[in-house]
């Protein structure tokens, strides 16, 4: 993911506080993940505008 914040992204200072709690982190058990990030801002975009997993952007 570029470092440009989308209007609907989490802000840097949230994600510092989440990433060190995700899976899938550099050095956790088991795989790691490919971008945990966007997967979190795919997820509050979901919540945030009700439309399904398939009507997501691209980005």
């Amino acid at each position: 993911m570029d470092n440009a914040l989308h209007r609907h992204d989490i802000s840097d200072r949230i994600w510092n506080l989440l990433a060190p709690r995700l899976p899938g982190r550099e050095g956790a058990w088991g795989g790691k993940a490919r971008d945990n990030r966007l997967l979190i801002n795919a997820v509050f975009w979901i919540l945030r505008t009700g439309a399904s997993w398939r009507d997501q952007p691209p980005c």
